[in-house]
């Protein structure tokens, strides 16, 4: 089992109305919690764990990981609210204003944290609840704590206008790096954690910072993976982008999906990876992505799909 931890959320979409007035409609989402939706649709045995709340949202979030096939049992469940981002699209890019305040999501502790069994191989962490307190440092604590005895994958997804204290924040970001054995950063988020430069530099650092698998995304240019043998880099698939909500999540369900297929979620296996194996995991990734992009929301394809 991959076990994703971090936020799920309710993305409060914009619509018009058959009057023609603005409203928003309520889809399940969160960085992890798409990851985890998306991995599920490609049949891997997906677990998540957030903090999850009792409210219409929380069940409408439940419903939509039973619906995916994903486990919740080991998440936390509250009588507090659910998490709300109101998305605006400008030029088909994404912006948030987040209602976040003492949600279920939020207010995690480290007595809520899971004790994990054999059945777990995998940990995949990021997204926005790396930010906030306490959750934030409630998941590194999860997985500093976990890093030694299983595969981890981090991808912070940053959200710069989300982040309250800057120098906590980088430093909590550092030691997650230090303790992955994946990480997968977009271009823009590798600019803003070691300065403006191009994916090869991003990549090496990462590596440096003791990384096995490092992973640059570039867009519509595709990704570039990075081992301390190889460097490999795929295009990403011509599709006619709707918007990007949920591209780079479903990436990461479709880069663990392929890592999975080759039996690399394996600390030894994975710095083992050839050329080869690279480009095939690459290769999956991009193409789950690019179904993603190619039609409304965080909508992740089924395996059928493919």
């Amino acid at each position: 089992m991959i076990l994703c931890s971090g936020e799920a959320l309710i993305d409060m979409l914009p619509r018009t109305t058959s009057d023609g007035e603005n409203a928003f409609a309520p889809h399940a989402g969160g960085a992890v919690f798409n990851t985890a939706i998306a991995l599920g649709r490609l049949g891997v045995s997906t677990g998540f764990w957030c903090g999850l709340s009792r409210d219409m949202f929380g069940q409408q979030l439940q419903q939509a990981l039973t619906a995916s096939g994903v486990d919740f049992s080991l998440a936390p469940i509250s009588d507090r609210p659910t998490t709300l981002a109101f998305v605006s699209l400008v030029s088909g890019q994404a912006q948030y204003a987040f209602y976040d305040e003492n949600t279920a999501a939020r207010e995690v502790t480290v007595d809520d944290l899971p004790t994990l069994d054999s059945r777990v191989e995998a940990l995949f962490f990021g997204g926005i609840s790396l930010v906030s307190e306490p959750c934030g440092q409630v998941l590194a604590d999860f997985m500093v704590r976990e890093a030694p005895h299983r595969v981890t994958m981090l991808d912070p997804n940053i959200r710069t206008g989300f982040i309250r204290d800057e120098a906590v924040y980088r430093q909590r970001i550092d030691t997650l790096i230090e303790a992955s054995d994946i990480v997968k950063l977009s271009d823009e988020d590798a600019d803003w954690l070691f300065g403006k430069a191009d994916a090869v530099t991003h990549g090496r650092a990462l590596l440096e910072a003791g990384v096995t698998l490092a992973v640059i995304t570039e867009g519509a240019k595709g990704a570039t993976a990075f081992t301390a043998r190889h460097q490999v880099s795929v295009a990403a698939p011509q599709v006619t982008v709707v918007d990007t909500v949920g591209a780079g999540d479903t990436f990461n369900a479709g880069l663990l999906d392929g890592l999975n297929t080759l039996q690399a979620l394996d600390k030894q296996r994975l710095a083992e990876l050839t050329p080869e194996a690279l480009e095939q995991a690459l290769g999956r990734a991009v193409q789950i992505a690019a179904v993603t992009v190619s039609r409304a929301g965080a909508n992740p394809p089924w395996q059928r799909e493919l």
